[in-house]
């Protein structure tokens, strides 16, 4: 098989692909150091299985999930360290095939990897207990906003990246005060993230 590792870690991606290498039925690993070049190797090799980091330059794993599930068949694992509800809720939206936390073995990797060949999901079961335990009062489009609010954009500047009316945003900034009982944005922000809702 032929897999794919975006990570960028320089040291964690090359110790991880060595010993990828390593194991019998794998044939070929290439590497990424972002989400643009992920999506470049993609588009000239065969891959079979990706392995794809959360947090990247360029392009985030979530971004190439999703450019993935629209456009090829390979299937995809999201690799992360963290236990942020509005990620994982937005990677099983996009169709991810497995979404497991790093500190695993090269040994359950590869079974992670057979379980989604053969079809299967998988999901790390502390995510699906943080997920069971938080549930995220906010709808897809509010956790972005409330990102991009948390990042110190403007209500004008929300607007134009999302596509959005300024009217529009200032709704669904209010709804998001209203669900999390916020008077702020900074209030807002600081309960999300106490949740890893953002």
């Amino acid at each position: 098989m032929k897999l794919l590792v975006a990570e960028d870690q320089s040291m964690l991606r090359d110790a991880l692909c060595q010993l990828l290498l390593m194991e019998e039925d794998v044939e070929a690993v290439f590497q990424a150091s972002n989400g643009l070049e992920a999506i470049s190797v993609l588009e000239k090799e065969a891959i079979d299985v990706a392995i794809l980091d959360v947090e990247m330059p360029h392009k985030t794993g979530l971004d190439v999930l999703e450019w993935v599930k629209t456009y090829q068949k390979t299937k995809v694992i999201i690799v992360t360290t963290f236990k942020r509800v509005g990620y994982f809720q937005r990677a099983v939206k996009a169709g991810v095939d497995a979404y497991v936390l790093k500190d695993r073995s090269i040994s359950e990797l590869m079974g992670t990897i057979h379980t989604v060949l053969a079809g299967k999901k998988e999901y790390s079961p502390e995510l699906m207990e943080t997920i069971l335990s938080h549930d995220n009062p906010l709808s897809p489009q509010e956790i972005t906003l409330l990102q991009h609010i948390a990042q110190g954009k403007s209500s004008k500047e929300i607007a134009e990246l999302l596509f959005l009316s300024p009217g529009t945003v200032r709704n669904y900034t209010s709804s998001i005060f209203n669900k999390l009982g916020a008077s702020n944005r900074v209030e807002a922000i600081t309960i999300a993230q106490k949740h890893d809702w953002i």
